[in-house]
């Protein structure tokens, strides 16, 4: 019977116990066997304390002050910057703002010739934030369609592109493990770097399927978010903090960073399954929608590219080359009050009073002023807030770049 009650208490419970020892194992006492008899005096002790106290109230209440002495203990553990840094992380980069110009020490731009046998090369470089293009984002696979490893980099018009792969930082003995990464195992670490570095050791030496894709944003927003990139690696460079594969890992700080510059990004849940991350950009208009989206992630991807690129100078115009989105991106990313840009099959802009919006489904949203949906790129940002929001004045005032909160000037496609 006092197993059933115990039991029946729920897995919430049991899940406390769960992590409790798991914590205490992983990261404990490096000794094993001090390790194994603390998680296992944990365990006992709840065990015990929720079997056979009673009332229950004060089993639970007791079973409260054993987990609140393992959390509390869990929560102390610091990070550090003073380690035995394996080779590829073993420098912290550093930002300093001159007006427009930033300078960064230690960007990594790695020669490999396996991903084991590379030369170090960290370098420090210049670069003009008013000559800043655009920004794209990349989408990694290694095994699982489900989980990708996201890297943003940001383009300038001299051609030059600027990568940053938010990633652990693990000792020279250590090798990541996914587990590991739901504890205080891995420092957070900010890879700034060349692409040739950070993109080519992906799709060359560790054969993942690597997809690239143009954000569809403004020039003041790109600019925005890099920014707010490298203020956090500069204080990382002072103060580490841990890395979580939960909630501190490669895409939810990418949100993180959005979020302070654009606050209404609503949560979707693949931002945490992150191999979709790109059907949920699709779904949002923030990549290119010209295409279906099978056939846009066909075209996407740049790992056969990146393996027949001899000249690695030309490695990042060569894998953008012929991608769908890039052939638009100056028209996209300007600094026009519309935000839209025409594009073939869309007439001159138009104003639509958003008061006045029906309904939207999966095909758009209806319009009594137009035959059938509003444009292709707003329909897609207004299905997707409309779970959030379903007034569509709110959703323009927070969402579509010069709306007045009632009026939106758009481009309408044209439907034969």
């Amino acid at each position: 019977m006092k197993l059933l009650r115990l039991v029946l208490m729920g897995p919430p419970v049991l899940a406390l116990i769960a992590w409790g020892c798991a914590a205490i194992w992983f990261d404990g006492p490096v000794s094993r066997p001090l390790a194994g008899g603390l998680a296992g005096a944990f365990a006992i002790a709840s065990l015990g304390t929720l079997a056979g106290l009673r009332p229950r109230r004060r089993a639970l209440l007791m079973f409260g002050v054993l987990f609140a002495v393992v959390a509390g203990w869990w929560l102390s553990i610091r990070p550090s910057n003073d380690r035995g840094w394996e080779p590829s992380v073993a420098q912290l980069p550093r930002a300093t703002f001159q007006g427009d110009l930033v300078r960064i020490q230690n960007l990594r731009n790695f020669d490999y010739r396996s991903e084991q046998d590379f030369d170090e090369i960290w370098e420090t470089r210049s670069y003009d934030l008013s000559k800043l293009e655009g920004a794209d984002i990349f989408l990694s696979y290694w095994g699982s369609p489900w989980i990708a490893h996201t890297i943003m980099s940001w383009a300038f018009e001299d051609g030059s592109h600027l990568a940053i792969s938010i990633e652990t930082r693990r000792e020279s003995h250590e090798s990541y493990s996914a587990l590991l990464g739901f504890f205080r195992h891995y420092e957070l670490y900010y890879v700034v770097s060349d692409e040739r570095d950070v993109v080519r050791v992906r799709t060359n030496y560790r054969g993942e399927d690597v997809y690239l894709y143009r954000l569809k944003t403004t020039r003041e927003a790109a600019r925005n978010v890099l920014i707010d990139y490298l203020e956090t690696i500069n204080e990382l460079a002072e103060e580490p903090r841990w890395y979580n594969a939960l909630l501190h890992n490669c895409t939810t700080m990418i949100r993180y960073h959005i979020q302070n510059v654009a606050p209404a990004n609503p949560w979707n849940w693949r931002i945490l399954v992150n191999g979709k991350l790109d059907e949920l950009g699709y779904m949002r208009g923030n990549i290119d929608t010209s295409l279906p989206f099978e056939e846009l992630r066909r075209r996407s991807a740049i790992a056969a590219t990146a393996r027949a690129i001899e000249d690695t100078s030309e490695f990042s115009r060569r894998i953008r080359e012929g991608l769908p989105g890039f052939e638009e991106s100056s028209d996209l990313l300007g600094d026009g009050a519309d935000g839209v840009a025409p594009e073939a099959g869309v007439s001159t802009h138009a104003d639509v009073d958003l008061t006045r919006v029906v309904s939207c489904d999966d095909r758009g949203c209806l319009h009594p002023d137009f035959d059938r949906a509003v444009g292709w790129d707003i329909r897609h940002q207004l299905k997707a807030l409309r779970v959030v929001d379903r007034d569509m004045e709110a959703v323009a005032e927070r969402w579509i770049h010069g709306s007045d909160g009632h009026t939106l000037h758009i481009g309408i496609v044209d439907v034969e």
